[in-house]
């Protein structure tokens, strides 16, 4: 339920509605707008006389919301959410793009990559220190020493990062992480979502293979249950009968959840494809789509990077790349950072 407050309705009889509620037993979530001003109320509200709320002079209207995501709702929010991860900001037209390696390989390799990107524009590095593989005896990711090498290229070239976690035990590991991602297969991995609500990092979650939007806001709703509100939703392709791309592109979805959600949206066309030259025109259609940024995967030598090189941009190609985007983003009224 939402209860939506006149404009200039005094502070204090708006804290005194707050408190009644909170006396009924309602966890309360208070979004302030620059136009309107919306309680939340979370619990169950079945037994809430609407009427008599609709009776205070500061209520403009009531509203049920029958989702059963709340938080991430926009009928709770209707502002979009904009979120600073390591100084740069997305959503609400603060553009994201996350760039670099699907796997942290050497530390070579990070410098140059990232040093690379950075002048092409990217205001993120994204790297697998852990990876997530589908054979046992593909590589598995340097885990504690990825995350060290990112960390030093975050030291030396002043940019965020962005590295996927595996489970609640790494979550120490993570602790100078900008942007903690969830991977697709563990979107409905509810345990480790919960303990990533107890964080204060912003966390990128990813929508499974093989999952709903309402699944995806659920997983997201897991987050912000536990008090982190700063989420990043990706949408990455999803399975279906087609086989000539890696995934499917659900390009719908990103209009769908800036709809049904204020969350910051952002595409992965690297992963939706699996193939390079896909890339620049899902990456377009996206910008026209809505999303709040990019996630592309660049690598300095994708003939021998060890996993994910087919989908790889090289730095070249992605510095042309972004040359173009940012037109696309500027008619859309979105600037990086």
């Amino acid at each position: 339920m939402i209860i939506i407050v006149k404009q200039q309705a005094p502070e204090t009889k708006l804290n005194e509605l707050i408190h009644n509620l909170e006396q009924q037993n309602f966890k309360i979530h208070l979004s302030k707008g620059e136009n309107t001003t919306i309680i939340g109320l979370v619990g169950d509200t079945s037994l809430v006389d609407i009427d008599n709320i609709k009776a205070k002079d500061i209520v403009e209207d009531v509203r049920r919301v029958s989702e059963p995501y709340k938080k991430a709702n926009r009928k709770f929010h209707a502002d979009d959410t904009v979120i600073d991860a390591g100084g740069q900001l997305i959503g609400g037209g603060h553009f994201a793009v996350i760039a670099g390696p699907c796997s942290v390989e050497s530390e070579q390799q990070m410098l140059e990559i990232t040093g690379d990107i950075r002048k092409s524009g990217a205001n993120f590095l994204r790297g697998g220190a852990y990876k997530p593989r589908t054979s046992p005896y593909a590589f598995q990711g340097l885990e504690q020493d990825g995350i060290r090498l990112l960390l030093a290229c975050k030291k030396q070239f002043g940019i965020p990062v962005v590295t996927e976690i595996m489970g609640i035990s790494d979550i120490p590991y993570f602790e100078h992480v900008d942007v903690i991602q969830v991977g697709a297969r563990n979107m409905q991995n509810f345990r480790l979502l919960k303990e990533l609500g107890k964080l204060k990092q912003p966390i990128l979650l990813k929508r499974g293979l093989a999952n709903t939007i309402e699944e995806f806001l659920m997983s997201a709703e897991y987050i912000m249950a536990g008090g982190n509100e700063n989420v990043i939703l990706c949408e990455r392709g999803i399975r279906t009968f087609e086989t000539f791309t890696r995934n499917t592109f659900d390009l719908s979805a990103i209009p769908v959840l800036k709809n049904k959600s204020h969350l910051p949206v952002i595409a992965d066309p690297s992963h939706a494809a699996g193939l390079n030259w896909l890339v620049e025109p899902l990456s377009k259609a996206a910008i026209a789509a809505g999303a709040d940024g990019l996630m592309i995967e660049v690598h300095n030598d994708p003939e021998h990077a060890l996993s994910d090189g087919k989908q790889s941009l090289t730095p070249h190609t992605f510095d042309d790349m972004m040359k173009r985007l940012k037109a696309y983003m500027e008619l859309e009224g979105k600037q990086i950072g």
